[in-house]
């Protein structure tokens, strides 16, 4: 059996695990009383938005109040913890990130396990990172950058957003990956990280495409390629990384839906068949695309093996950038 094929095949199971049903709800009386989503970042926050537009969507569809519920703290720990902890009954919910799949290999001491103690719904939407260069760099695509970077070895600085952040460990993929040794500057958040590469301070810098497109547009920055398997489609010009010239790479910011582990599997299909016809309206799309994000949609058994592959290929990377503890 192939490595994919062990892959889908444990998350196979995960999921099986994951959503066995239990004595609970029936589909047709859920949900019983109000629902929270849960989201591990503060108000405003990206994840956010689609938590937001779900919870409107699934007032509608189900006549029960979802509401959204704030707990931020730990990189998205605190609220995935209460959640695995939630009654398994589908009214506490989770919108978890590739934050989650990231603490999973950089904290081993965490008291749950995000590929055991949830139940995986549907993978929402994904934030496309963007690879964007300052023009005194003299590089205006992957190829020249890893050419100059293995000429100038610790030399070429790379911002992000901080430490084992997506942002972060795209650069660190690429030195895997690319066999270089590009130099990590984490900064507080993305707004810091752009005003120094935008004064030439930083040479480089891993970023939402939302929000450099606007410098790349005027000439201030050069776009190399995005972080992500597929074109972004707020920069449907700027090239992969794999069509750029690194087959295979993908790393990037996404968010799913997740339930707590044993919540009955016919409420989870419930809630991704509405979920995935919620991301094919166009008043949940547009204002995804319009915030930078693009819709997916993969069901709860999909999902699983994504979340699977994400630990795992996490995992890889942390361990070259000396994160993996």
């Amino acid at each position: 059996m192939t490595r994919i094929g062990k892959v889908l095949a444990f998350a196979a199971l995960v999921a099986a695990a994951a959503s066995a049903a239990r004595p609970g709800l029936a589909q047709s009386d859920y949900p019983a009383r109000p629902v929270r989503i849960i989201v591990g970042f503060g108000a405003g926050a990206v994840a956010d938005t689609p938590a937001r537009l779900l919870a409107h969507r699934f007032s509608q569809a189900l006549g029960q109040q979802f509401v959204v519920e704030n707990r931020p703290g730990a990189g998205s720990n605190i609220a995935a913890e209460y959640v695995a902890r939630a009654p398994p009954d589908g009214h506490v919910l989770f919108i978890a990130t590739s934050a989650n799949t990231i603490n999973a290999t950089i904290s081993p001491n965490l008291s749950f396990d995000v590929t055991k103690d949830f139940a995986p719904i549907a993978l929402i939407c994904s934030v496309p990172n963007m690879l964007v260069a300052h023009p005194s760099l003299g590089v205006d695509n992957l190829h020249a950058l890893i050419a100059l970077a293995k000429s100038r070895p610790g030399e070429i600085n790379f911002g992000s957003s901080g430490t084992a952040t997506t942002t972060h460990l795209a650069g660190e993929l690429i030195n895997v990956m690319a066999g270089v040794k590009l130099v990590h500057v984490p900064y507080p958040g993305s707004a810091q990280a752009l005003s120094d590469v935008l004064t030439g301070r930083i040479p480089l810098l891993f970023a939402p495409a939302s929000a450099v497109i606007q410098h790349v547009e005027k000439g201030e920055l050069k776009a190399i390629a995005v972080t992500q398997p597929q074109r972004a489609a707020i920069v449907p010009d700027v090239p992969t990384m794999a069509e750029a010239g690194l087959p295979g790479y993908d790393i990037g910011l996404w968010f799913g839906l997740l339930a707590p582990a044993g919540t009955p599997r016919e409420i989870v299909d419930k809630l991704a068949r509405l979920t995935q016809e919620a991301l094919k309206s166009q008043d949940v799309r547009k204002p995804l695309l319009a915030a930078g994000l693009d819709p997916l949609g993969s069901g709860p058994d999909e999902f699983a093996a994504y979340i699977v592959s994400e630990v795992q290929k996490g995992a890889k990377v942390a361990e070259a950038a000396g994160l993996k503890k």
